[in-house]
């Protein structure tokens, strides 16, 4: 069976092996020879005629996942008992919850968290709106907000086919930064009745985070709230990724020993990730950016344009270069891939700069594979956790949004997303500094607690704190 192997096609296996001699090694070699891996084995101590075990196989598709079962019924003395994929059992019943904070023991305890006592703060924040800030939930709850219809490499599948997806964001909000987040799965037919619904449920959080709405609509509906509304509006899907794009780069120009103002950049992919990584850069302060698109390089006057992209157009590109990606890229020092995969040739890398840097972020498969411009490229990262260099959105968003959360800001400001990208390089030591280590692991914890006192810092900076 062909293919990577890994947790999210990992099967459990429950089995009676006869304790016998090479009983237990027969199984392990017939799973080894169908392709699986296994995992884990339950806590094994021989003791009796007849054991029962659970053991942990990690595969690489559902057809091997059955093919491993099959295989596991079908050795010698051992007879299959159950089994089940651990991804789906991981979701049964949904990834998260809602607990209370304070117990509610007897009549005391009820009459200050609900009647009579509630009411003395209900009528204290109706004379003072900011105390909703510090004495509900405003004060560390956040809405994952979606519409379903740009769901990681899945496209328009609908409000409830991504809620697993805005789960799992909650989780990692929490696990990450301490926020408190609640999927909201929004079934819309346009970006206006997303963006009424989201001011009318505002009043229950602290901030909005977008999530997975197709371009051009989330650009359209990121403007729309953050003009209407007082508390931070943040579309991950594009500022996340671009602070940590510009936070490994940063790092990257280190090894490489270039300077952001003199690089030459091409990205490629024109959504709402690759807008949004354009326009930190700019603030960043790289020399020059050329935008490219399905038809080509984004150029002022170009047709087709919607307005994300004439902003790109007006502000990148000055010398109007024109063509294909292969026309583009010559000599350029850095390419950051935001589109799909197979979209970079080896010649195309050949074709860049000294040294040239490679994000190719697209997921899961890359615009170019690791392996085919290895020794060609100085650094290579992509958005995969199997190889060097993941630019993960989960080192940026639990740390901004606690950062933010911790000042009650209204706003999350290009100065705050600068200040994030900092803190994330930062966390790359000097001796640790290396092409395969430009960005922190996902599971340091210091960084998001790094994240969110530079985002705090900023936001008092810009004067966008509402108490």
């Amino acid at each position: 069976m062909s293919g990577t192997t890994g947790a999210q096609y990992s099967v459990n296996l429950r089995v009676r092996l006869e304790n016998r001699p090479g009983v237990l090694g027969r199984l392990a070699v017939a799973i080894g020879e169908a392709g699986g891996n296994i995992f884990a084995i339950e806590g094994f101590v021989a003791k009796g005629p007849i054991l029962e075990r659970d053991i942990v196989v990690n595969c690489s598709s559902v057809e091997h996942q059955e093919q491993i079962i099959a295989v596991a019924g079908s050795v010698d003395n051992v007879e299959l008992l159950d089994s089940y994929d651990r991804t789906f059992r991981m979701h049964e019943g949904g990834k998260i919850e809602v607990l209370p904070l304070f117990p509610v023991g007897d009549k005391d305890d009820l009459s200050m968290a609900y009647t009579p006592g509630v009411a003395r703060v209900c009528r204290a924040i109706a004379a003072d709106q900011r105390m909703a800030d510090t004495h509900t939930i405003r004060k560390n709850t956040v809405a994952i907000v979606t519409d379903g219809t740009a769901v990681l490499g899945l496209g328009d599948i609908g409000p409830k086919a991504a809620l697993p997806v805005m789960e799992g964001k909650a989780l990692l909000f929490k696990e990450f930064g301490q926020v408190d987040a609640f999927p909201i799965c929004l079934d819309i037919d346009s970006p206006d009745e997303l963006i009424e619904t989201v001011v009318r449920l505002a009043p229950t959080f602290g901030g909005i985070n977008l999530e997975d709405i197709a371009a051009p609509g989330a650009f359209e509906v990121e403007e729309a709230l953050k003009e209407r509304l007082d508390i931070p509006v943040f579309h991950d899907d594009q500022h996340g990724t671009a602070v940590v794009a510009l936070a490994g780069l940063n790092n990257a120009l280190k090894i490489v020993g270039k300077n952001m103002a003199d690089v030459k950049v091409v990205v490629a992919g024109m959504g709402a990730a690759g807008v949004a990584v354009g326009k930190i850069l700019l603030g960043a302060g790289v020399g020059s950016i050329i935008g490219v698109d399905r038809q080509g390089a984004v150029y002022e006057g170009r047709d087709n344009l919607n307005s994300a992209k004439q902003w790109f157009a007006e502000n990148t590109n000055r010398d109007r270069r024109t063509g294909s990606i292969s026309d583009v890229i010559a000599g350029a020092d850095v390419f950051l891939g935001l589109s799909g995969p197979g979209l970079l040739s080896v010649d195309d890398v050949k074709a860049m700069a000294d040294d040239p840097i490679v994000f190719a972020m697209a997921n899961p498969d890359p615009e170019i594979q690791p392996e085919d411009v290895e020794g060609i490229v100085a650094v290579m990262a992509t958005g995969r956790s199997d190889y060097p260099n993941q630019i993960n959105n989960v080192l940026a968003f639990p740390g901004i949004f606690r950062g933010a959360l911790d000042v009650a800001a209204s706003d999350i400001t290009e100065n705050m997303k600068l200040a994030a990208a900092a803190a994330i390089a930062d966390s790359v030591g000097p001796d640790e500094l290396a092409a395969d280590h430009i960005v922190p692991s996902v599971f340091d914890k210091s960084v998001p607690v790094r994240v969110a006192e530079a985002v705090s810092k900023a936001a008092i900076a810009d004067g966008v704190c509402r108490l």
